[in-house]
């Protein structure tokens, strides 16, 4: 088990009132608790937006090497915008 370090945080009143009032719910069992989950769960967020954004920028480098060796077609962006028009027109019929 990993050794527990403390630490004083200090939170506006309607963050601690949040957190007193899980306990009394008996949601946790006491307010480090309601810290740990709220902290693991900003983590997976966080893991969360920097796998898609690394997925999101390989795509991107993708593109572009497409555009530097010449893997492009013009595009007709009335065509797109009436083809969208009509997709549109037959979900809503």
């Amino acid at each position: 088990m990993a050794a527990n370090e403390q630490l004083t945080v200090t939170l506006p009143a309607d963050l601690a009132s949040t957190i007193r009032a899980a306990v009394a719910a008996g949601d946790y069992r006491s307010s480090s608790d309601v810290v740990r989950d709220a902290l693991r769960g900003w983590a997976r967020n966080r893991e969360t937006k920097a796998r898609d954004f690394a997925a999101l920028k390989a795509d991107i480098d993708l593109g572009f090497a497409d555009v530097a060796a010449g893997r492009v077609v013009d595009i007709d962006i009335d065509r797109i915008v009436a083809l969208g028009r009509q997709g549109l027109i037959r979900r809503s019929a």
